[in-house]
Parts: C-alpha cells; structure tokens; sequence
C-alpha cells in the first residue's frame, strides 16, 4: 500500500488461522517456560480453527521427565475434547519433538506437526529420527519445519547459554567461600 491508496481493513486483518500465527502463540509458551527458568519450548494444539490446549516444559517445576510442551500440551487437548483421538488437530511447537513426545503424537493420532527448530541430535520428526512417519506404525503426520525456527532456536540458545554463566559464577563463588582460601 502506497501512500496515496486509501487505508483499507483487509490490509490490517490478521490471518488467526495461520501457521505463523499459531506458531507466535507456541512462542509464547516458550517465554513463559523461559521466564520460570525451564527450557524454552512452547506448545500449542489447534482443533476446528480454535486453540485447545497451551503448554510449556514444566520438568523441573514438576519434578518429571515427562513434563514436556507437547505431553502437557495433548494431555489438555484431549481433556478439552473428551477423547484421546486428536485426529483433526494441529500441533505447533517450538522446537522438533523428542521420540517421547513423537510417539505420543503417532498414539493421539495428531493430523499435522508444525515446529520451530531442527534438533539433529535428538528430534523425532526429521531431525536425528522421523517416527511422525514411519509407514509400519498406525498413523503418520504431515509435519512442517522452520516456522519462526530462528527464534525459536535465539531462545533456546540464550537459556542454555545462561545457564552456563550461572554455573560458572556458583562455581566461582562457591570457590572464593572455602575455608581453605583464607
């Protein structure tokens, strides 16, 4: 729109349906998961055009293993509509699911898959691995890489590399109290 064309509604209409919008609300999860010092990783699942379920890690929160974005995530999603099959729903998440997390997506029957991030080193769904599908299991997923995959991946770099600085000063305060030093 130039300067001289009249403003328009349709220029300001936000597609809410869109895979780029629904991945900004995964990513919302994310910060979250972020601000309560968890991995980055949100998760959101859309059912009917309407999302029915947010989530972000909560492993340590939880003091379980199995606390990720998407278990936490399809675990609301089926409550939400009274049934463990999920077959018409949409999955985005921030970063490429891990086998445990892919294998619950295959057994709810998740129609599609749509994730931040690539993770070549443990991710179930291309990454390392691509169990959403393998043609001998009982269904398979249409998956989509990449969306807002650079902040996805921003994210998860900052946290860890934090982390690693937090460490590094316990450590280093941790040395400076020995009784040893004085």
């Amino acid at each position: 729109m130039s300067a001289d064309e009249p403003y328009s509604e349709e220029d300001t209409v936000i597609d809410l349906s869109s895979d780029l919008f629904m991945m900004s609300q995964a990513m919302r999860q994310a910060q979250n998961a972020y601000l309560a010092e968890e991995v980055p990783i949100g998760a959101v699942i859309v059912s009917e055009g309407r999302i029915i379920a947010r989530a972000h890690n909560q492993v340590e929160t939880l003091k379980d293993a199995t606390a990720h974005a998407e278990m936490l995530a399809l675990t609301q999603a089926q409550a939400a509509i009274g049934d463990w099959r999920l077959n018409e729903a949409t999955l985005y998440v921030t970063k490429e699911p891990c086998p445990m997390c892919a294998g619950a997506i295959v057994h709810c029957r998740i129609k599609r898959v749509i994730f931040g991030c690539v993770d070549d080193n443990g991710g179930a769904c291309g990454g390392f691995i691509n169990l959403l599908q393998q043609p001998n299991l009982n269904h398979q997923s249409e998956v989509t890489r990449g969306v807002l995959g650079d902040e996805s991946k921003l994210l998860i770099q900052t946290f860890f590399a934090e982390a690693r600085e937090k460490k590094k000063a316990a450590n280093r305060k941790k040395a400076n109290d020995s009784p040893f030093l004085n």
